[in-house]
C-alpha cells in the first residue's frame, strides 16, 4: 500500500482530527435493510452456485490510487490523499488505441469491502470477452482497504473524518480513477460503461447523470433510486417481502406472522432468554428478545432480496417451516426454517448477515444522506408494526453521530421527483434492471423513460432462465450504445479531416 502523502501545513490538521473523536453508536439506529448486492447470497446454502464470476484470481491485478480526500473544497486539508484500491483484469482487453478503442467495464463499489464483491460480480467477467473490454473494480471510500488514514472503526468515530464519507465524494473518486486509468493505458477514446447493483446501482445511475463525459452508459441493477422524499410508500419494502413469502406458502406466511408474539411470550418468562438461546442454538446467549427478532427479520428480508435462481431462498426458508413434523410448535417451525436455509450447524451466529464494517458504514450513510423512510405498516405485513417516524429517526442519528440526517438531500442533488419528465428531457443511456420479487424493486424505475433510459423487469419467478435472458438484453443494449459511440467518433474524425484539409 502506498504511503499517505501529507504536506507539512496539513500535518497539524490531520493530527487534530485523528486525536479528537466522537464515539458513534450505530446500535441505537432504526434498522434500514442493507442494499449490498452480494452479502446476503453467502448466507444461504450452496452459495457457490450463486457466485457467477468465472475469472481466476490470477487475472486480477490490484492497484492503489492516491485519492483526494475532499473533491469539493479548496482548504489545505482538502488536498490530503489516501490510497484507494482498484482492481483491473486485462484478460480480454483489446487495447485503447485506434478509432475503435476497446471499451472499459467499470464496477462501482458499494457498502462493502471490494473483496466481498470480486467473488461474485458476474456482469463484467461474463461479458468482457464480448466487448474485448478491460474490467475495472473500484472500492468505495471508507470500506475495505480504502479507508483514509485510520481503521474503519476509528474513521467512523471521528466526527471530522467521517464527514468526507458520502456518495458525492465516492462518485468523484470513481471519476478520478477512471480518468487516471484511461491516461495510463493511452485509452483516451475507450468508452466506459459503469455497472452496479443495489446501492452500487444507484451510484451507477447517478454517475451517468453527473459524469456523462466520462461514462457512456450505466447498468443499474436493483437500484431503489425512488425510495426518498415520500416518492415510494414507506411500507412498500416490507409489503413486498410479505408478498414473496405469502406467494411461496400461505402457511409459512401465517407461521412467521404469529411467531413474533410467541417469541415475546417465551422471552418474558423466567429464564426466557436462556430458553430462546437454547431453542435457536445461538452461538452466544441472547441479550434481549429484540436480538433474535432482528436476526429473523434479517433472514426474511435477505431471502426476499436474493430470491433468484438456482436456490430461491424464500422457498428454502418456507420449505423448512412447512416441512416440520405435524404438531411442531411455532418456534420450532421457525428454527426449522433457519436450518433449511443455512444448513445444520452446531450453533447459529445471529450477527453473521453483514460485517461490522458494512453495518457501521451503512449506519452512517443512512444517518447522513441515504435517508430511506422505510417502515412497517400495521396489520399489512407478516412483521410487527413499526412505522417510520422521521423525528425519532433524526433524534437517534443525532444521538449516535451528533448530526441529523438530511432527508431531502438525495432528491436535491440527484433528482428523483417527477423522474419521468426530468430524465426524459436530458438523461440517456441508463438501464434500470429489476426483479419484481426484490423488495427494493418497489422503489426502482420499472417503466421506460425514453428510448435510451430503459427499464428491464423480471415478472415471472418460475422461469429459471429469466436472469440469463435479462442479461442478454442488457448486453445487446450496451452493444448498441458502443456502436453508436464508434460511429459518432468516426463522423467527427472525418469532419475534422475535411475541415483541416480545406
Amino acid at each position: 500500500m502506498k504511503a499517505l502523502k501529507i504536506k507539512g501545513h496539513c500535518l497539524a490538521w490531520l493530527l487534530f482530527i485523528l486525536l479528537h473523536t466522537k464515539l458513534a453508536s450505530p446500535t441505537l439506529l432504526k434498522y434500514i435493510p442493507k442494499l449490498g448486492v452480494l452479502r446476503g447470497i453467502n448466507i444461504f446454502q450452496n452459495p457457490s452456485e450463486n457466485l457467477t464470476s468465472s475469472e481466476p484470481k490470477s487475472d486480477l491485478k490490484t492497484f492503489y490510487y492516491d485519492q483526494t480526500l475532499d473533491h469539493f473544497n479548496y482548504n489545505p486539508e482538502s488536498y490530503l490523499t489516501f490510497p484507494q484500491r482498484y482492481v483491473l483484469n486485462f484478460k480480454h482487453w483489446g487495447g485503447g488505441g485506434g478509432a475503435a478503442a476497446a471499451p472499459i467495464l467499470a464496477y462501482l463499489g458499494e457498502e462493502s469491502s471490494l473483496d466481498d464483491d470480486l467473488r461474485g460480480i458476474g456482469w463484467l467477467s461474463d461479458n468482457a470477452h464480448r466487448f474485448k473490454a478491460l474490467q475495472v473494480y473500484i472500492e468505495h471510500r471508507f470500506y475495505g482497504k480504502s479507508v483514509p488514514f485510520v481503521s474503519s472503526e476509528d474513521a467512523l468515530k471521528n466526527a471530522t473524518l467521517r464527514g468526507y464519507f458520502n456518495s458525492a465524494q465516492a462518485l468523484a473518486d470513481y471519476a478520478e480513477i477512471l480518468l487516471h486509468i484511461k491516461e495510463k493505458l493511452s485509452a483516451k477514446t475507450s468508452p466506459i460503461i459503469v455497472v452496479g447493483g443495489s446501492y452500487g446501482g444507484m451510484l451507477a445511475a447517478w454517475f451517468r447523470l453527473k459524469y456523462p463525459h466520462i461514462a457512456l452508459g450505466a447498468v443499474a441493477s436493483s437500484a431503489p433510486v425512488l425510495y426518498f422524499d415520500k416518492i415510494t410508500p414507506s411500507d412498500a419494502y416490507y409489503s413486498r417481502v410479505t408478498k414473496d413469502f405469502r406467494e411461496a406458502s400461505e402457511s409459512c406466511y401465517a407461521t412467521i406472522k404469529r411467531s413474533w408474539a410467541a417469541i415475546d411470550k417465551a422471552g418474558a418468562k423466567r429464564n426466557g432468554l436462556a430458553f430462546l438461546s437454547k431453542k435457536f442454538k445461538t452461538c452466544k446467549p441472547l441479550k434481549s428478545v429484540s436480538e433474535l427478532k432482528d436476526y429473523l427479520e434479517n433472514m426474511y428480508t435477505v431471502a426476499a432480496q436474493y430470491d433468484r435462481p438456482p436456490n430461491y431462498p424464500v422457498n428454502q426458508v418456507c420449505n423448512g417451516i412447512d416441512g416440520a413434523s405435524q404438531g411442531t410448535d411455532t418456534l420450532a417451525r421457525i428454527f426449522s426454517g433457519i436450518v433449511a436455509s443455512r444448513g445444520k450447524k452446531s450453533c447459529y451466529n445471529i450477527g453473521e448477515f453483514f460485517s461490522d464494517e458494512t453495518l457501521n458504514g451503512w449506519g452512517w450513510q443512512t444517518c447522513s444522506e441515504i435517508v430511506m423512510p422505510i417502515g412497517i405498516g400495521k396489520n399489512k405485513t407478516m412483521f410487527p408494526a413499526d412505522p417510520f417516524n422521521l423525528k425519532e429517526y433524526m433524534d437517534s442519528c443525532e444521538n449516535s453521530y451528533g448530526v441529523v440526517p438530511r432527508p431531502h438531500w438525495i432528491t436535491t442533488y440527484y433528482g428523483g421527483l417527477d423522474i419521468r419528465v426530468v430524465l426524459k428531457s436530458f438523461g440517456s443511456n441508463i438501464i434500470f434492471s429489476n426483479g419484481l420479487r426484490d423488495p427494493y424493486s418497489t422503489a426502482g424505475v420499472l417503466e421506460d423513460i425514453s428510448d435510451s433510459i430503459i427499464a428491464l423487469v423480471q415478472k415471472m419467478k418460475d422461469d429459471p432462465d429469466w436472469l440469463i435472458m435479462q442479461r442478454q438484453i442488457e448486453v445487446n443494449i450496451v452493444h448498441a450504445w458502443i456502436l453508436k459511440y464508434y460511429a459518432d467518433l468516426l463522423q467527427i474524425s472525418e469532419h475534422n479531416e475535411i475541415k483541416f484539409s480545406l
